[in-house]
């Protein structure tokens, strides 16, 4: 192996990628010396290739590195750590995307968005080889067509990072992941590095917000779009405006929001931010069920749709109109109680009901999705009554966040392994699942699926054990609509639009 040859390589595929120009060869080149400690260049040839990212090169590189003291440890966070360096030399500066970006988006946004995608993935950013590495599907069930992902991109726990980490002084800088503070920073064992991660800025309601992609995305062109000032996540009337405009400004993308109260909100409830992108949910195409109107708002649609989470569909031409009558279905659903069905809005001064809310335009019209969300616990369900319950754990046990409302599972990686387990003993039927320890909380399931499927075989145990995988996330959903679709759960759902339509004026 070639230090230099796997250089010229990754100038090569710099250029070819468009993050560097071939004006740029000395200067990245010299950079790249300096980085590996080498003070002169051997010429080489190199062949031509067409990669579709830089993983080859930089796995020789990050190999080299670790051979020469270079690289601290060959594991997977320092080698992020230092690969995430190399292409930080070959990325364009902010100023100089943001220009980019704003030249293309006058032109069509979808050619501005096409742009920035095109590089995050070039520049490893996204993480699009880890990425190919996830198990996801597709299955039909009685909502539509879920997507089930088994998530294998993000790296395993490091155990010498995570005892450095232990000796490293507190640092609150960045404050969190999502502050604008991480492009360009270089990272530390309990912090990814980000010398390769470039925001767009814009203005929502007046206000700095920036737009990144997930480097571990989970649908296309996976987007986050975070507020320039570190506050906590928030749902109100702002919340529905600047999705709104968002939508306004990329009609090719949906946004929406985590909930901002625990159990019912996302992982990162520290700093405000949306997620969006490019792409059609299941829940986008629920079907309207009960349809009705609010009288002081005639020129708005409203329904509530067929869906395992209760959502309130809000279609009309106005964003404003829409942000205004949002505001108060959010404020009116804040303060909504209903015992029959365990929804109760608050427990002494703590609230419990709060909104998961997704927008997107749709045959000229905005569309804003309002997900009913409650996150009381009892004694019963100590991890929440609306919440996964305990015995879909061993799939999901993890909160639903805005993904997974929309239809998209994420599940555990350890799915993987023990998948293939309950294939094989689904095959032999010869009993030995019992002897396993990390199955045991499998059994019932697995009991399930082979009285189910007395038929089962090589050829179709796959798709069968796929698709029972994915029933068991609509149950999980289910167990998180506050309106069921049973009897009980109709009459309380017909009781909350009665009370809509009387307070909201």
């Amino acid at each position: 192996m070639s230090i230099y040859r796997d250089i010229e390589r990754l100038i090569q595929y710099g250029i070819k990628k468009n993050l560097i120009e071939d004006e740029d060869k000395i200067f990245i080149r010299n950079s790249l010396l300096s980085l590996f400690n080498l003070d002169e260049f051997e010429e080489v040839t190199i062949e031509d290739e067409n990669l579709d990212t830089p993983t080859p090169i930089l796995n020789n590189l990050l190999d080299y590195a670790y051979k020469n003291g270079i690289l601290e440890s060959n594991t997977p966070i320092y080698r992020d750590l230092f690969d995430t360096k190399i292409m930080g030399i070959l990325m364009p500066r902010p100023s100089d995307v943001t220009k980019e970006f704003k030249i293309r988006y006058n032109e069509n946004p979808k050619l501005a968005t096409e742009y920035f995608h095109n590089i995050s993935k070039a520049c490893d950013y996204i993480r699009t080889d880890r990425i190919a590495q996830n198990i996801v599907w597709k299955s039909n069930t009685n909502y539509g067509d879920l997507d089930i992902t088994i998530n294998l991109s993000k790296p395993e726990k490091d155990p010498k990072a995570i005892a450095a980490a232990k000796n490293l002084p507190s640092s609150n800088y960045p404050k969190c992941l999502l502050c604008k503070e991480n492009v360009g920073y270089r990272g530390r064992v309990n912090h990814p590095a980000r010398q390769n991660l470039r925001v767009i800025p814009m203005k929502l309601s007046s206000e700095d917000w920036y737009m990144q992609y997930s480097p571990y995305a989970y649908y296309n062109e996976h987007c986050i779009v975070f507020a320039g000032k570190h506050v906590p996540m928030s749902i109100s009337k702002n919340t529905f405006d600047r999705i709104l405009e968002f939508v306004e400004k990329f009609p090719h993308y949906f946004i929406g929001s985590n909930a901002d109260l625990p159990i019912v909100g996302g992982s990162i409830l520290t700093h405000d931010h949306y997620q969006g992108g490019n792409y059609t949910f299941a829940m986008n195409k629920a079907e309207d069920v009960y349809k009705f109107n609010i009288p002081s708002y005639e020129n708005i649609d409203l329904s509530i749709v067929k869906w395992p989470l209760t959502v309130v569909r809000l279609k009309g031409d106005d964003r404003n109109d829409l942000s205004i009558l949002a505001d108060k279905i959010l404020k009116h659903w804040r303060n909504y109680s209903d015992e029959s069905v365990d929804v109760l809005a608050y427990t002494d001064e703590t609230p419990h009901n709060t909104i998961t809310p997704i927008a997107r335009i749709e045959d000229g019209k905005y569309i804003l999705d309002l997900v009913l969300r409650n996150n009381r616990t009892s004694e019963k369900y100590p991890d929440g009554i609306f919440h996964p319950h305990e015995e879909l754990h061993h799939i999901k046990k993890e909160n639903i966040g805005l993904i997974e409302v929309l239809g998209l599972a994420v599940l555990p990686a350890r799915l993987k392994d023990e998948l293939e387990v309950i294939k094989k003993n689904l095959l032999r039927n010869d009993g030995i699942i019992e002897n396993e320890e990390m199955m045991k909380s499998h059994l019932d399931w697995f009991y399930e699926i082979r009285e189910k499927h007395p038929s089962i075989n090589e050829e179709n145990v796959d798709q069968i054990i796929n698709d029972e995988v994915s029933q068991v996330f609509t149950k999980v959903l289910e167990h998180c609509g506050v309106f069921k679709w049973d009897e009980n759960g109709r009459q309380a759902m017909e009781r909350y639009i009665d009370k809509l339509k009387v307070d909201i004026k």
